[in-house]
């Protein structure tokens, strides 16, 4: 084999080795700038988690704005409120003007117990 192919095999393996390392250390880069960001916002992550596992309880299908105020203390009201959004609520308010708050994926089960107690009344 001629010096010249040996030189462009050297060149090509030098090349594709020096992309597999720095794929990874990009690859390691964007792991650690994500937890950095994890870490940064970690208050409102775990406030997004309380929210959605308050109001995803089997026992109720919604609750009211002061109970998730109390349940989540140290937020302004709309900030709280932007929290609940995030976390997947949608705000209900009732006819008494009581606001609510209801996760959408359970918004059917909200409705089909309201149909339920209105048709027992």
């Amino acid at each position: 084999m001629p010096s010249s192919e040996i030189s462009v095999i050297y060149i090509l393996a030098g090349t594709v080795l020096g992309g597999l390392i720095s794929l990874a250390v990009q690859w390691q880069k964007h792991r650690h700038d994500i937890h950095n960001i994890r870490e940064e916002h970690r208050t409102e992550f775990m406030a997004e988690r309380t929210a959605h596992r308050l109001l995803g309880h089997k026992g109720y299908t919604d609750r009211t704005f002061i109970a998730v105020k109390e349940s989540l203390g140290g937020f302004e009201d709309d900030e709280l409120r932007k929290i609940l959004v995030r976390a997947g609520a949608v705000r209900v308010k009732r006819s008494d003007g009581e606001e609510r708050w209801c996760l959408i994926e359970r918004e059917n089960e909200r409705i089909d117990k309201l149909s339920a107690r209105n048709s027992k009344a």
